[in-house]
């Protein structure tokens, strides 16, 4: 096909990760239709990421003729400096995602969402507000497609890294580096925050064995909310999802702003400009989306108490909340509002009457 030809020629460096994302869409595709299960995207997302970003990283590795079909390769067309040494930066970036990957598939097997048989909740409650042929045609172009799309966006910075002269790291590498291993640990702590509460919340007994920083004194009050408000989550509503988006935009700056990079439009002038940035502004989209629709779920099940929390608690960033929490403090509010968020103001399931 003139695409791939056209692929080897100009860009050879994408012509594997573009055939295996092809291939792992198609393949999702047809599983969620035998399955009649959606969520086979979300059971590979924790590991797509990380096979594109190492397929960079490890250019020098993969030979130059695929033994077997799909199996990682590297053209003889990309040039030798790329193909011949490895490039640090890329191997930096590497080394984050394949920790991210690791904190993300700790938290997929112990919620059980490995399982064949497990569905995102989401997905269901989409089926039951639009028509069976609209959820189908929703299944194909953003479950399989647009989100497949998106993973193979996430190893693109780590292309571009690959793409720059392979010279020793600089000092904005070390710095976002450790910025990523210290998001990836505050993404961990809200992790084991929610899953403590949660199994608090169904089992009613406090756990001994949490990690640290989840080791929470959860009680009944909290588990009649519904919801968690402790830790991390009294300053963010989704502090998992606020470490997410931060880490992809570190993995975006990497290269960006090392001194290898050519020098970015600030601010863009033109949509072109803004292509650099386009894996973590596309992920932070679908993010921002997701907690929409997640955070209308949340609120028609606990419609007092988390009508409340939204008032009370900023969405992401956790330098809003005391700033929510003046402007209550001037509404005369502050105290009900805090008693439904931390306090015992509830009836069950969360479903208090704000005074």
């Amino acid at each position: 096909m003139d695409f791939w030809r056209v692929l080897m020629h100009e860009a050879p460096m994408f012509v594997w990760p573009v055939k295996f994302c092809v291939a792992m869409t198609a393949t999702t595709y047809v599983l969620s239709i035998l399955t009649n299960n959606v969520s086979q995207v979300d059971r590979v997302w924790t590991f797509l990421p990380t096979i594109y970003t190492i397929y960079y990283a490890l250019l020098p590795v993969w030979p130059s003729i695929p033994p077997t079909y799909l199996f990682p390769s590297t053209p003889d067309t990309i040039p030798a400096s790329l193909r011949e040494t490895f490039s640090p930066r890329a191997l930096v970036m590497a080394s984050l995602v394949v920790t991210w990957m690791f904190r993300l598939s700790y938290n997929t097997w112990r919620r059980g969402l490995f399982s064949l048989k497990d569905e995102d909740y989401r997905w269901e409650v989409l089926r039951q507000k639009i028509s069976p042929f609209l959820f189908q045609v929703f299944n194909l172009l953003f479950i399989a497609i647009a989100q497949n799309i998106i993973l193979f966006l996430l190893g693109l910075p780590t292309a571009r890294a690959v793409a720059q002269p392979h010279t020793p790291l600089s000092t904005s590498d070390y710095i976002l580096g450790t910025l990523g291993f210290l998001v990836i640990l505050a993404e961990f702590i809200s992790d084991n925050q929610q899953y403590s509460f949660q199994t608090f919340k169904h089992s009613g007994k406090l756990s001994p064995n949490e990690w640290p920083g989840a080791r929470i004194q959860w009680t009944k009050h909290d588990a009649e909310r519904g919801f968690v408000t402790r830790g991390l989550w009294a300053w963010s509503r989704h502090p998992n999802v606020l470490c997410e988006q931060s880490f992809w935009i570190i993995i975006t700056l990497i290269p960006l702003l090392s001194p290898d990079s050519p020098k970015l439009d600030f601010p863009p002038t033109s949509f072109a400009s803004l292509t650099p940035f386009l894996p973590c502004l596309v992920l932070c989209s679908l993010f921002f989306s997701s907690t929409i629709f997640t955070e209308s779920i949340s609120k028609a099940k606990y419609p007092v108490a988390y009508s409340a929390y939204q008032e009370r608690v900023a969405m992401f960033l956790p330098l809003l909340t005391p700033v929510w929490g003046a402007l209550l403090e001037i509404q005369g509010r502050k105290g009900s509002v805090d008693s439904l968020v931390y306090g015992t103001g509830l009836n069950s399931k969360g479903k208090g009457k704000a005074e």
